[in-house]
């Protein structure tokens, strides 16, 4: 029996969960707006986001591993996956980012106040990029702590999805695959 749902499936799952991120951001930035919180407490609150994201996609990292060894998922199709995920995780990050950039200005080195969000979240995408991929050219780096923190994982998550799951996908199939006795 295919638990995976179909391609269209994973379309509509996929886009709603952008869907999800975009409007996360959008409500904290809403939140800030209304000068409720101050700025450590909404830097907590940006924090309390990134760390549901981060154990959310770190979660669905390790289902979606284990679901392709249990259904022998192409190799490609993990792949597709995985990419759609890492392009999710990175602008979740960089809407964060935004996010702390936004509350409390000088959170990240190299970011201008003079420019227009569109730019300062084009730097936060970037930024965010880099740190997934682990190349980091060093152009902005964090300067607060719930900055580092954010940081931080994205790196770690990085790491776990990266490292962990994309390069020993082969022998981690070979070793989750469950063997079926030989009469079946």
């Amino acid at each position: 029996m295919n638990k995976e749902p179909g391609i269209a499936g994973q379309v509509i799952r996929q886009g709603g969960e952008v869907a999800v991120i975009v409007l996360v951001a959008a409500g904290l930035q809403a939140l800030w707006g209304t000068h409720w919180l101050g700025t450590r407490a909404f830097c907590l609150v940006v924090l309390a986001a990134a760390l549901a994201k981060t154990v959310f996609f770190f979660v669905e990292n390790l289902q979606h591993i284990l679901l392709a060894t249990q259904e022998d998922m192409p190799y490609h199709r993990v792949l597709g996956l995985m990419g759609v995920n890492m392009a999710q995780i990175t602008l979740a990050f960089a809407l964060d980012y935004w996010c702390l950039e936004t509350a409390e200005p000088a959170s990240f080195s190299s970011i201008d106040a003079a420019w227009n969000q569109w730019e300062q979240l084009f730097e936060f995408f970037f930024f965010s990029v880099l740190n997934f991929s682990f190349f980091g050219f060093g152009d902005v780096t964090p300067l607060t702590i719930p900055a580092k923190l954010v940081t931080m994982m994205e790196v770690l998550l990085a790491f776990f999805t990266v490292i962990f799951l994309l390069s020993d996908f082969v022998s981690l199939k070979d070793s989750l695959r469950v063997k079926k006795p030989k009469g079946e």
